[in-house]
């Protein structure tokens, strides 16, 4: 990305809790981007390609999506949402965290670092469902984002809130010398946003590389003190739901990026040093892969719940319109599920939900995961083994270099 240097002294402070070298002043360089609006450049042939090819599979990823099969686009929003927070190196295995999920609907009590991974669902769908459809994206919006993924964070203070000081990326903790990647002074933010929000309101480049250059711009402008990774890979899915290239389901870009983490992070960096074409490409790539990774999911799922429909039928199949078929429609967005999250879900009577459940644990389609019936949750028979394979990026299953 072209841009320029600004040089700053970072003070000296010999009241901080740090070796000696730390403690003096020195002088580091801030990167301040141009704006994506002065930003000029043609795509060339094979970049040019790869992006329609990109768009072509998240348009077929889309083409068969209808209203009854919303739990699949909430089942896939989820796996890239938990995906987003695993680049960032938060580990949580597939089952405790659906576990740590369904206990948090029910509203019981939840680990705070469970709680964080699941924040950024939260997140994503806001910036899906509510950021993707205002008439103007602003910065607001940018904030409201990093508020709800940042609420259940170890310092939740800074949810919300550009920050005010320089921040760096790698080099040591104390300064910003010797950093690998500065960023803007704070001072710069609000001009280099107000650009990157008109950005996302433009509809004069394809999405997929509007989408590319917004989250690579964001990631440079690094705006927030904590939670960038996670806030900037939303803002792609803002760009592509906008611009109606994923009106229902949205390409897992981040279960790739989090199987590739340093061709990710290598990606970014290059974007920095004026490679603006090779990340374009590389980010089409990812799209295509992770559009493609998600179609064998959505028809792995969907192959899953007609073995449920068997299952159950085979059992002794309650009559047509019964709650247990209900339970089974929107079972792919609830991994593992509770009562009371099977009732709101499904907007059944008690009564009927309850009967269903256990309609639905003798043919074997729910599996209970403890013995004690008080706060119960199930678990949907070979769903998590296949969102497994999906988070971990499915090579096995697609067949995928």
């Amino acid at each position: 990305m072209p841009g320029h240097t600004t040089s700053a002294i970072w003070t000296h402070d010999p009241t901080i809790d740090a070796p000696a070298k730390y403690r003096r002043a020195c002088r580091y360089d801030a990167f301040v981007p141009e704006r994506l609006a002065a930003l000029q450049f043609s795509l060339e042939s094979s970049v040019a390609g790869m992006v329609s090819e990109a768009e072509h599979a998240i348009s077929a990823l889309n083409a068969g999506a209808r209203p009854a099969l919303i739990p699949l686009a909430r089942l896939l929003l989820r796996t890239e949402s938990i995906a987003s927070s695993k680049v960032e190196g938060m580990q949580f295995g597939v089952r405790e965290l659906a576990r740590a999920e369904a206990k948090s609907e029910s509203g019981l009590r939840v680990a705070s670092s469970a709680l964080e991974v699941l924040a950024n669902v939260d997140a994503m769908e806001l910036a899906v469902h509510d950021a993707a459809d205002v008439d103007a994206f602003t910065v607001d919006d940018i904030l409201a984002i990093h508020t709800k993924l940042m609420a259940h964070a170890p310092n939740p203070h800074v949810a919300g809130r550009l920050r005010t000081t320089q921040n760096w990326i790698g080099g040591n903790d104390f300064t910003p010398c010797g950093a690998d990647f500065v960023p803007p002074p704070p001072e710069m933010l609000d001009a280099l946003l107000s650009d990157l929000c008109d950005a996302v309101n433009d509809d004069l480049l394809p999405p997929l590389v509007q989408a590319a250059l917004v989250h690579a711009q964001f990631e440079t402008i690094h705006p927030f003190d904590d939670g960038n990774g996670r806030t900037g890979r939303a803002l792609v899915h803002v760009v592509l739901r906008r611009r109606g290239t994923a009106s229902a389901y949205l390409p897992p870009i981040s279960v790739v990026f989090a199987g590739a983490r340093q061709r990710y992070i290598a990606g970014l960096t290059s974007f920095r040093g004026n490679e603006v074409q090779p990340w374009i490409e590389y980010f089409a790539g990812v799209t295509t892969r992770a559009s493609r990774l998600a179609q064998w999911y959505l028809d792995a799922v969907r192959e899953l719940q007609a073995d449920w429909r068997s299952m159950l039928s085979e059992s002794g199949a309650p009559r047509a319109g019964a709650a247990a078929w209900a339970v089974i429609d929107i079972l792919p967005a609830h991994p593992m599920l509770s009562a009371p999250v099977a009732v709101a879900a499904t907007g059944r009577a008690k009564a009927a939900v309850y009967q269903a459940l256990e309609q639905l644990e003798q043919a074997g389609v729910l599996v209970p995961v403890s013995a004690s019936r008080r706060n119960r949750a199930w678990e949907a028979r070979g769903l998590l083994d296949l969102v497994e394979r999906m988070e971990s990026g499915g090579e096995s299953a697609t067949g995928s270099e």
